[in-house]
């Protein structure tokens, strides 16, 4: 096997087991936000929540290009 095809295997695995473990942590925090919308420390929260989506955004884009490089490269 392809050295790339270990790169996109591996991070769309790793990938997966950061966003499931990191997922309750969030929902947690978005209870949070809308339970205390007059709080002060909904800012940090928010951003946090934020920035998780934004990198579980990425890793999609970035997993979605290595797939389609593999099917390039094996399929094309």
């Amino acid at each position: 096997m392809d050295l790339l095809l270990w790169i996109t295997i591996g991070f769309i695995i790793i990938g997966f087991v950061v966003i499931i473990s990191m997922k309750k942590s969030m929902e947690r925090k978005v209870a949070f936000i809308k339970a205390n919308t007059d709080d002060e420390g909904n800012s940090s929260k928010a951003k946090a929540v934020i920035w998780w989506i934004s990198g579980a955004t990425a890793w999609g884009m970035v997993s979605m290009y290595l797939v389609g490089s593999c099917f390039d490269k094996y399929f094309g």
